[in-house]
């Protein structure tokens, strides 16, 4: 297991250079590129820049792991759906150019009067399109556990189950509503089988959530790919990335 970061509240406003540098300075070996954020990786950019933001990360120890998308596919509203897929199709070209390996995506919750059985249905089939056309790219479309309601794992079962695809992984997301009685055993089992290879960790000291049984689980599954902080904003964010990774050192070894 190798520890990363999102730009989601840390590196929101840096800028790439400053991205990679304090990556490199704080020991964390990756990076998922939230959409939106300062370091400006868009599915805007030229080819000419694609090539500079994929230059920038073969030129540093820093690998950039993929990129952060806030596509969802839940909306009744068939226009919606479509539009975020297309957004998606964009985001893995993207992904791909920049020399990076999957896609963030996630559910967002229900819809008011909507069987869930139904929207669970809009979004496997919207999900498995998006997984044939990662798939031609080499790419994973990593379905984040999230969403009120949506992110239950007995859910997110059934989505994966409908998008039946092998491009569509599960990005574990840490959330607090899934320990039961101290445990994430079970859920994790129904899903395990599913996992991409990102997971997104949060407070490492927070003891409403069993970060130290989730890493012995990866490891009891053989799990090589990267934890990603995506932890609280702090006004001191190379001290704490650094204390961040001695404990994630430490819990992991």
């Amino acid at each position: 297991m190798q520890l990363g970061m999102v730009t989601y509240l840390w590196g929101a406003k840096w800028d790439l250079p400053t991205l990679i540098k304090n990556c490199e300075q704080t020991g964390f070996a990756g990076v998922e590129l939230r959409s939106t954020h300062a370091h400006g990786v868009e599915v805007t950019l030229s080819e000419q820049e694609r090539a500079e933001v994929r230059k920038r990360f073969t030129n540093s120890p820093v690998t950039c792991v993929g990129v952060g998308s806030a596509c969802e596919y839940h909306s009744p509203d068939p226009k919606i759906v479509r539009d975020n897929i297309e957004l998606t199709k964009k985001f893995v070209v993207l992904s791909h150019d920049i020399g990076t390996t999957g896609v963030k995506v996630r559910p967002n919750g229900f819809n008011k009067n909507e069987d869930p059985n139904v929207t669970a249905a809009r979004i496997g089939k919207a999900l498995k399109e998006c997984g044939e056309f990662a798939e031609g790219y080499g790419q994973e479309i990593r379905v984040e556990v999230h969403g009120r309601g949506s992110q239950a794992p007995k859910f997110m079962r059934q989505i994966f189950d409908l998008a039946d695809h092998s491009s569509v992984r599960l990005c574990w997301n840490c959330n607090p509503g899934e320990v039961k009685e101290g445990s994430i055993a079970e859920p994790f089992e129904r899903l395990k089988e599913t996992l991409a290879n990102v997971v997104h960790i949060h407070d490492l000291f927070d003891p409403k959530y069993p970060y130290q049984e989730l890493f012995a689980l990866l490891k009891s599954i053989d799990y090589h790919g990267w934890c990603l902080s995506e932890s609280p904003a702090t006004d001191d964010p190379i001290k704490v990335m650094h204390y961040y990774r001695a404990l994630f050192h430490e819990w992991t070894r």
